[in-house]
C-alpha cells in the first residue's frame, strides 16, 4: 500500500473512533476544539491590547487634566 502499518493503524484508530467503534474524541470534535482554542487566545490578545490601550487613554487624559 505504500504506507508504514503504523501509519495505516492509526488511520484504523481514527475511522473507528470517528464511527463511534472505538472510545475517543472524534476527529470533528478534536479540529471544532482547535478552532475554538485558536479564537480564545485571538479574544484574548485583543481583550489586552483593548486594556492596554484603554489605560493609555486614561493617562493621557490624567495628564492633560493635571497641566490645565
Amino acid at each position: 500500500m505504500g504506507c508504514a502499518a503504523k501509519t495505516l493503524n492509526e488511520w484504523v484508530k481514527k475511522a473507528e473512533i470517528n464511527r463511534g467503534q472505538r472510545a475517543g474524541i472524534p476527529t470533528e470534535m478534536t479540529e471544532k476544539m482547535k478552532a475554538l482554542a485558536r479564537e480564545n487566545r485571538e479574544l484574548r490578545q485583543a481583550n489586552e491590547i483593548l486594556h492596554k490601550a484603554s489605560a493609555y487613554f486614561a493617562q493621557a487624559e490624567f495628564d492633560r487634566r493635571s497641566k490645565s
